[in-house]
């Protein structure tokens, strides 16, 4: 059964999500800003302004999941504007980031990250993530622009949402397994086998 806002909020006293926002923030300080924190039957996460990388052309350079080689990935700078801070994705291109905030998912619930359909209609599209029962750290997130332009992709701001699921109890959560994944910093996190 999706979980809705009352359990949410319920499960982020008890630290499911760190930093909470208990209402849907979509402008501050009468600034518009792409939603986050908690809606009817969801949380809309922020993207991290501490780090993001896109995927750089090398001719002839083949990408191995089993055999990640980090160079071919490159930081992109942190710009800032009236409209507020922002990374640049460009046109075809592929990136990670990594959510602001930090999840302690429970035992018995498996998150859905779905993308944000403002983004999704610039041609932004995030990758559907899972965040299994037992699952803690920061999520590394992957966009991919469709798009023939450039992109704004807003550091502090709402990102991606988060549907939470609840099963009867697994016998073995992504903790007691030790998932290769688990207790992700605030940085992006690497493919790992």
């Amino acid at each position: 059964m999706i979980k809705n806002d009352a359990w949410i909020t319920a499960a982020a006293k008890e630290g499911m999500i760190t930093p909470f926002e208990p209402q849907l923030v979509s402008s501050i300080d009468d600034q518009k800003v792409l939603s986050y924190g908690l809606s009817s039957y969801g949380y809309d996460i922020r993207l991290s302004p501490s780090d993001f990388r896109i995927f750089k052309h090398i001719p002839g350079t083949v990408i191995d999941p089993k055999a990640f080689n980090p160079a071919n990935l490159e930081s992109v700078p942190l710009h800032e504007d009236d409209h507020g801070k922002y990374f640049i994705l460009p046109a075809h291109s592929y990136g990670l980031g990594v959510a602001l905030e930090a999840l302690k998912i429970p035992d018995n619930i498996s998150v859905l990250c779905i993308g944000k359909s403002t983004y999704a209609r610039v041609g932004c599209i995030a990758n559907l993530t899972p965040a299994e029962a037992g699952w803690e750290g920061h999520l590394t997130l992957e966009f991919s622009n469709a798009s023939h332009a450039d992109c704004r992709i807003y550091a502090d701001e709402g990102i991606v949402q988060l549907l939470f699921f609840e099963g009867e109890p697994c016998e073995t959560s992504y903790a007691k397994r030790q998932g290769k994944y688990q207790h992700q910093l605030q940085e992006v996190t690497l493919p790992r086998v």
